[in-house]
């Protein structure tokens, strides 16, 4: 059965366009031109990865993301003509797992879609099996179910929390700079510039009921990055 993609956008242009492309990978595709219209299929059909564009009539895309989330854990990656960080760190923050700012290349879309899929099919076991799991003080991690618990109860991680979590699970004790965490989990280059990271590890601290100053799991080492000893 092929995987489906939502595609919200109110540009039918852009939605056709995205479309092609998607097809031709195939992938089947399920458009949208406003928020209330994308909700309803999120409700109705069993979706694989949602691409939502942030500016449309009524509810917009940040609206419709964050209420896909109180349900679903699929990818979502924003479409944005905002550049402003405010803006990206936003549509993080409220669950997205990518943004691609306007205008943008279709191959580019297209090769980001295949990304999330992939690494969404390895969260929910259906890649490469490894028996082996990560204990930290309660905080228990398996890699072969993708499933992470803290003191007995499950924490509901999307993809990209879930791989981050295990990446500096699996690096206990050491420093991982947020340049080495943002290229290790989204396998692109990262620039100085680039708030991803901050966003995430904020979310998983959130999730895990982590106190702001003093985290017990996930912690900062201030102008270097991230650690769990």
């Amino acid at each position: 059965m092929n995987e489906k993609i939502l595609v919200m956008d109110d540009e039918r242009e852009i939605t056709d366009l995205v479309e092609l492309y998607l097809k031709n990978e195939g992938y089947e595709v399920i458009k949208a031109y406003n928020g209330e219209e994308a909700l309803r299929i999120a409700e109705s059909e069993d979706l694989s990865l949602a691409v939502l564009d942030v500016m449309v009539p009524g509810i917009d895309g940040f609206e419709v993301c964050r209420r896909i989330r109180e349900k679903h854990f699929y990818p979502i990656i924003l479409l944005t003509a905002r550049v402003e960080d405010i803006d990206k760190i936003q549509g993080l923050t409220i669950g997205a797992d990518d943004y691609i700012t306007k205008p943008f290349n279709p191959l580019e879309l297209t090769a980001r879609v295949k990304t999330q899929l992939r690494r969404w099919t390895r969260y929910n076991g259906h890649g490469t099996q490894d028996t082996d799991s990560i204990d930290i003080r309660g905080l228990h991690i398996s890699k072969s179910s993708h499933t992470c618990t803290l003191n007995g109860k499950d924490l509901s991680l999307t993809p990209i929390e879930f791989s981050i979590l295990l990446y500096l699970c699996e690096h206990q004790g050491s420093v991982v700079s947020s340049e080495q965490l943002f290229e290790a989990v989204w396998k692109e280059k990262y620039f100085n510039s680039n708030n991803t990271v901050m966003v995430h590890i904020a979310r998983i601290r959130e999730k895990m009921h982590e106190p702001e100053r003093k985290p017990k799991y996930v912690k900062t080492v201030w102008g270097i990055g991230y650690t769990i000893e």
